[in-house]
């Protein structure tokens, strides 16, 4: 069981590492003129509620499974996901507005958290692996 736990885990954090990919080579696209803003935000909104139901799923696993150190780890990002989500303001396309996304620094500050998830899904990928190995080698 806590194998499977793991496994489902170490899948979910390879679409969320897939994303985090995706969103950051989306932003710098945007970011050298490549894309219009319009089309880079529809792109990433589109993956917003994905990303958000993948990172809660992930969460909850851990929450489940009674592992509560990766519950706990797993816990700020599904949270700031939800909270992102439900302070978008009324008016705008989504989380990314093409709008605003120029105006404060926004880019700079989107950019900067697809880089931190990037790597924070990278670090929860490799305690997944480990914790996989070491439940299927306690089986």
């Amino acid at each position: 069981m806590e194998a499977a736990v793991f496994i489902s885990s170490l899948v979910d954090c390879c679409a969320l590492i897939f994303l985090s990919v995706y969103f950051i080579i989306t932003l710098s696209d945007l970011e050298c003129d490549y894309i219009n803003a319009r089309s880079c935000c529809s792109k990433l909104n589109k993956w917003v509620i994905p990303e958000m139901i993948a990172q809660a799923l992930a969460t909850v696993l851990m929450l489940v499974s009674m592992h509560w150190f990766v519950f706990l780890l797993n816990l700020p990002v599904a949270s700031w996901d939800v909270y992102r989500y439900v302070k978008v303001p009324m008016g705008n396309m989504g989380v990314y507005d093409p709008t605003e996304i120029h105006n404060r620094g926004q880019l700079k500050s989107h950019m900067k958290e697809a880089m931190i998830k990037l790597g924070f899904h990278l670090l929860c990928f490799f305690i997944y692996l480990y914790s996989m190995i070491l439940a299927l080698i306690n089986d």
